[in-house]
């Protein structure tokens, strides 16, 4: 089942995503769930319910004639996950992953504000503090079921299913520009590279756990103009998908509607060179979800630089 929030004319909307079009749930289904995520935390009496007014009604909305948006609007979490496949971290660090990486490390989860969300075909804003813009093409795991402490195997229970984020990241901040360096300023600075408005597009549906099969072994490839940059399939995870919600779950609990991307593969800007520029479009393909695009905005007149010094007030000092 391929679940979407969609926009028709004035009004949005969410449902079920098939070769007719759209099936509209809200409407269909009066008594119903508002949002895709009440829907999700109906769990799957929910879906049960909406495969059988699929099935019963046959009035679809042509893709044509909607919008369709990110398929969780307001998350109440949304996570990212730094350097978890073997040939990223090899392009991006200069220590080597130990012969056995899950036995002597850990996932290394990190939080984005709800804004950084955006949908299909929403144009990526050039953010103020950085000029150097990259692309991570990331599978993610919706979350269908809360989780606190929940083992391996225990997870698999806890996702709904999955789409496509892309993790674009600003790989420098202007702002460190005239500043007195401090301890753990690099990291930070990495940080701030992620919280960026728009700065995690997913889309452009929700496949089900059930549909998608094996989240382990699906082709990822991510195109900028048409020209591959990234390509690589899941199963080159270093941490899979259920020890990634349960490591998370450890650390906060995660409620329906939450998601995790789970990291990218190599080719990524900062070790190609190849960086984004204003009006690059970035499309992300994940093998039984389809395909994410979105196009980045122009890089701004002036950045943001606030340890600089202030201009001289005009006609001198008085």
């Amino acid at each position: 089942m391929k679940l979407v929030t969609f926009r028709h004319g004035q009004a949005e909307s969410f449902g079920l995503l098939d070769d007719g079009g759209v099936f509209d749930l809200r409407s269909a289904w009066a008594d119903g769930p508002a949002d895709m995520v009440q829907f999700l935390q109906a769990g799957e009496q929910a879906l049960v319910r909406a495969a059988e007014l699929a099935a019963r009604n046959p009035n679809r909305v042509p893709l044509d004639q909607i919008r369709l948006l990110a398929p969780i609007r307001r998350p109440d979490k949304v996570l990212g996950l730094a350097v978890n496949y073997a040939e990223h971290h090899k392009e991006s660090s200069r220590q080597a992953l130990p012969d056995d990486p899950r036995r002597h490390t850990t996932p290394r989860p990190f939080l984005m504000p709800g804004t950084a969300v955006a949908g299909p075909g929403d144009e990526i804003p050039w953010p103020a503090y950085s000029r150097q813009i990259d692309h991570e093409i990331e599978l993610a795991v919706v979350i269908g079921r809360t989780a606190s402490r929940v083992g391996v195997r225990e997870a698999r229970s806890c996702i709904a299913g999955y789409t496509i984020a892309n993790d674009v990241s600003a790989r420098s901040v202007t702002f460190a520009e005239g500043r007195t360096p401090r301890d753990k300023d690099a990291f930070f600075d990495w940080l701030h590279g992620k919280w960026a408005d728009a700065f995690c597009p997913i889309g452009p549906c929700i496949v089900t756990a059930d549909e998608i099969g094996d989240p382990m072994d699906l082709d990822l490839e991510l195109t900028v103009n048409g020209e591959t940059r990234q390509k690589a399939n899941t199963s080159q995870m270093i941490f899979d998908v259920y020890e990634v919600v349960s490591f998370v779950s450890h650390l906060m609990t995660l409620l329906p509607g939450d998601f995790i991307a789970t990291g990218t593969p190599s080719g990524v800007a900062m070790a190609t060179g190849k960086w984004l520029r204003g009006g690059d479009v970035i499309t992300c393909r994940i093998e039984k979800i389809g395909e994410l695009t979105n196009a980045l905005g122009q890089p701004p007149r002036d950045f943001f630089r606030p340890c600089s010094a202030p201009p001289a007030p005009e006609g001198g000092s008085s």
